[in-house]
């Protein structure tokens, strides 16, 4: 429990929290971040190739970088190790932040970059080789299967770009769905015209199989009740995410999908005072570099809404 008062508090630890930390300590904004870790989804990726100004990064090295970034500017206080579970506003026009740990933090103004989970499969081998041969960014990791056979896990546009993505690198690709299609008609006339490309359809995967990384996947046929297995050395699971925006859902709107709608220029929410950032709102690009531009935009608009709090509430914080 504590009774300061923070300019902003900003929820996350992957790119999107700590470029807006950064942003916020270097406009003089008293801020405080919380996050569970730094680094984000990308944690535990083994190779990064598309974080700008590193031809090669691993998530570990990323994730320290952000870490040591933010600790390097004065201002930011840090409670790692929190999950924030709570947030709401309060009459005086501030916010009140609570977190797993029992803690309560309070703010002029929030800027939620907490990210998002993607969908598990939740079969045996998917923990255990995850940044080992099972990925869930093909933008991120395509590159990793230069001249090898992969899997594609889902039956939506994010998959079947996944296998558009792999095109260029990997052998064969299979694309292993259990419900029908249901991407743009363009991208799946892509996928079905690709001779590299072997669609099985109506399978439901039981098990990533693998020893020190993957090394096949065993499926079962829903229409014959069959298991069979295919030898490959990635598994891209791509069916869906999940934005961790659940503690926010009573402060700001989100869509169907529990995504917090932003206005896509400034970072804000439908909440006064609130903004937020990455791969937990309704930007369509979930990619690292694009979130660190909206956590800078999220942490500008913030410190220009403290400018002019008085035109923008009715308590006049400041």
């Amino acid at each position: 429990m504590t009774s300061q008062l923070y300019d902003t508090i900003v929820i996350g630890g992957g790119p999107a929290a700590a470029a807006a930390a950064v942003y916020t300590a270097r406009k003089k904004l008293k801020t405080l971040l919380i996050t569970d870790t730094f680094g984000g989804q990308s944690l535990v990726s083994s190779g990064i190739e598309n974080w700008i100004g590193e031809p090669i990064i691993t998530g570990a090295e990323l994730a320290r970088k952000l870490e040591d970034h933010v600790r390097a500017q004065e201002g930011v206080d840090i409670k790692m190790f929190e999950k924030v579970v709570g947030a709401i506003g309060k009459k005086d026009c501030t916010f009140e932040v609570t977190t797993d740990k029992d803690n309560s933090y309070h703010a002029k103004t929030l800027v939620i970059a907490s990210g998002a989970l993607r969908r598990r499969l939740k079969v045996p081998g998917e923990v255990e080789f995850d940044g080992k041969g099972v990925a869930f960014c093909s933008t991120c990791d395509a590159p990793l299967f230069q001249d090898q056979e992969v899997a594609v896990v889902g039956g939506g546009n994010a998959a079947l770009e996944t296998v558009i993505d792999l095109l260029a690198y990997a052998r064969q690709v299979y694309l292993l769905w259990r419900d029908p299609i249901q991407a743009d008609p363009v991208t799946e006339e892509k996928v079905r015209k690709a001779s590299m490309v072997n669609i099985i359809g109506s399978v439901e995967v039981e098990e990533i199989m693998g020893d020190q990384s993957v090394t096949g996947v065993r499926y079962r046929d829903m229409k014959t009740s069959e298991t069979r297995e295919l030898t490959v050395s990635g598994v891209f699971v791509e069916i869906g995410s999940v934005p961790n925006s659940e503690f926010a859902r009573d402060l700001v709107e989100t869509n169907q999908n529990g995504e917090i709608a932003v206005d896509h220029k400034t970072g804000e929410t439908s909440m006064e005072g609130v903004f937020a950032a990455g791969d937990v709102t309704t930007d369509p690009y979930k990619q690292n570099n694009i979130a660190a531009g909206d956590g800078v935009r999220a942490a500008l608009s913030a410190y220009y809404y403290l400018l002019d709090t008085k035109k923008h509430s009715p308590c006049s914080i400041r």
